[in-house]
This record gives C-alpha cells, sequence and structure tokens, in this order.
C-alpha cells in the first residue's frame, strides 16, 4: 500500500476543512495505506483536547472520532514545533498523544518519503 502525507495549515476558524482532513487520513488508514499528518500554523491547535472534544465539520463529521481511529489505525502526527510555540503548545499538551513537535526539515522528509501528499 502506499504512504500518505496530509498536510494540515487550517485550524478551528475553518472546522469542515480541518475535519475532512482528519476524515481522509482515517480513511486512506482503513484502506491500509500508512498515514502521516503534519499540522501547521493554525493546524496545530487541532490537537487541543477542547478543540479534539468540540470541532465538527459540516458533512465531514467529528474531529474527536476521525482522531480516535487514526491513533487506532496506527496513523502519526507531527506538530510544527515553531508554529505550536508561537501558540502555546508544548510538549506537555502532546503528552499520551502519538505526536511529536517537529522541525521544517521533518516536513521535507516526510515529504520525499511519501508517495503522496495532501494539503488542507
Amino acid at each position: 500500500m502506499a504512504k500518505l502525507l496530509v498536510h494540515i495549515t487550517c485550524g478551528p476558524e475553518d472546522p469542515t476543512r480541518a475535519a475532512l482532513a482528519f476524515l481522509v487520513a482515517k480513511t486512506a488508514l482503513e484502506e491500509g495505506h500508512e498515514v502521516s499528518l503534519f499540522l501547521a500554523a493554525d493546524g496545530v491547535q487541532l490537537l487541543r483536547d477542547a478543540v479534539l472534544d468540540t470541532l465538527t465539520g459540516l458533512g465531514t463529521g467529528s474531529l474527536r472520532d476521525s482522531y480516535d481511529a487514526i491513533v487506532a489505525g496506527g496513523g502519526r502526527f507531527y506538530l510544527s514545533g515553531m508554529s505550536s510555540k508561537a501558540r502555546g503548545i508544548g510538549e506537555q499538551e502532546l503528552e499520551g498523544k502519538p505526536a511529536e513537535l517537529a522541525m521544517p526539515n521533518r516536513l521535507v522528509q516526510l515529504t520525499v518519503e511519501c508517495d503522496r501528499a495532501l494539503t488542507y
């Protein structure tokens, strides 16, 4: 199967687009693909528990439901270190989640290694 990278730069201000990105990642995992998600800019806020628990996209479902399925399916999250710092997100907020802070070189590496990349 393929390796897919989902790069998300939109955040809670665009709930349908954000939930769609997670839904696509969830669907790819369910179809047997390997999926990594790189969240940058306002997208890093999507892993805040308050956002996961309340964000629902129009026709794209609950962010929490898709997130839980991504985690269960072995998906991996990377958050832009610079975007996270600017928005007050640190290692403590990511504790217990399959996520890590990453710099731009990690995004480049993930992009080069994947078969396809989608951007939301």
